[in-house]
């Protein structure tokens, strides 16, 4: 009787089609857009409420990228797993976890993502520079300490994702939360140091709006190492026998 009923449920009922892989891509570059967008902005036009002894008010940026991940993870998570960033895509990749034509897809809907967000915050703030809203090295930051710093902050990243949005023991639902929540925590740690990034399309979106590119080796190289390193660890280590 059940498998008499389940064969004439109306087609209304029946599930949903996975989203096509250009489906994928345009959530990838749609969120990836706002990321960059929100962070470019609150960074270059924030305005005085942002400031605090000449130097930008650091919970204020990092609540501001962390609030845009959330909501925007938790917004394309259904449709392509909210990854906004190479680093996670490359991460899925490298672990079996994204096949590489729908990651090549992926990663080039974020760098579009990205160069659209920094050109329309460019216009947003009448063309000005937004040299403030790349992620650059701190005074004092060696390129080989940008790259470790990245590279442990985008670890920390990827490893989220994989422990709420890929490990299918958790309840996906709170996945965003906890991505923008990493984001956040990251941000205040080492915003300082490298603008933690964890993005290459983040700092080569405004970037290239901006003509500017500051420590390219930090922002191509350490969020994809970190990544692909979190990857790894999770998925042999937590995920092997789960998945056995």
């Amino acid at each position: 009787m059940l498998e008499t009923d389940a064969k004439t449920k109306p087609a209304t009922q029946a599930r949903e089609a996975e989203p096509g892989p250009l489906a994928q891509g345009v959530a990838e570059l749609v969120g990836t857009f706002a990321l960059i967008f929100v962070g470019v902005l609150v960074l270059v036009a924030g305005g005085q409420a942002l400031f605090d002894n000449g130097t930008k008010n650091l919970v204020a940026v990092a609540l501001a990228h962390g609030l845009a991940s959330a909501v925007m993870v938790s917004a394309t998570m259904r449709i392509s797993g909210g990854q906004l960033t190479p680093a996670v895509t490359v991460g899925l990749l490298s672990v079996g976890k994204i096949g590489l034509r729908q990651a090549g897809i992926n990663v080039i809907a974020q760098v579009i993502g990205g160069i659209l967000g920094g050109l329309l915050a460019k216009a947003a703030v009448g063309g000005v520079d937004i040299a403030g809203g790349i992620p650059a090295l701190g005074m004092h930051v060696s390129i080989g300490q940008g790259i470790l710093v990245e590279a442990v902050l985008t670890f920390f990243l990827v490893f989220v994702v994989f422990g709420t949005g890929v490990d299918g023991r958790f309840n996906a639902k709170l996945g965003g939360l906890a991505i923008g929540l990493t984001v956040a925590l990251d941000i205040l740690a080492g915003g300082p140091l490298t603008g933690a990034a964890m993005n290459p399309a983040r700092w080569l979106g405004p970037a290239l709006a901006n003509g500017t590119f500051p420590d390219t080796v930090v922002y191509l190289v350490g969020p994809i190492v970190g990544g692909i390193a979190a990857a790894v660890l999770y998925r042999y280590v937590f995920l092997r026998e789960h998945e056995a």
